[in-house]
């Protein structure tokens, strides 16, 4: 079920299935979480070098497959993105949540980001929020 699904968005977005594409996208899929870049190097196993998951991402992230989730300590994480999205067009505009506890960075699918007036002048390309606290499976 999961190999036809990951085959599927594969195909949708015009990329080629490779072995490597597969085992990442297999990631996300079994991933309630975003993913960091050093999460699916260790997850994916040896025989995915740093340049190659890097390469892949990079991929993921032209075609709206993934999006990218700037962290407080500047790092980046993933996360799968809607059906929406499409190369160089996301519309993830959802709001991201990192526990302090565990660190487990989450979509919030249901929290989107209010609208900003922004002054006369400004145009804004990109809005990205992200609250930290503690999540519910620390907070119990």
């Amino acid at each position: 079920m999961i190999e036809k699904k990951i085959d599927e968005l594969l195909k949708k977005n015009h990329l080629s299935v490779t072995g490597g594409r597969r085992k990442i996208l297999e990631l996300f899929l079994q991933q309630d979480g975003a993913l960091s870049h050093s999460d699916i190097e260790r997850k994916a196993g040896e025989k995915f070098d740093r340049v190659t998951v890097y390469r892949t991402l990079q991929t993921f992230l032209e075609k709206g497959i993934i999006h990218s989730i700037p962290t407080s300590d500047n790092s980046i994480r993933y996360a799968l993105c809607k059906d929406d999205c499409s190369g160089g067009q996301h519309h993830d505009d959802h709001v991201h949540f990192i526990c302090n506890a565990c660190g487990t960075t989450v979509c919030l699918e249901d929290v989107t980001v209010p609208t900003i007036e922004l002054p006369g002048g400004y145009v804004a390309e990109q809005v990205e929020m992200l609250i930290s606290g503690v999540c519910k499976s620390c907070n119990q």
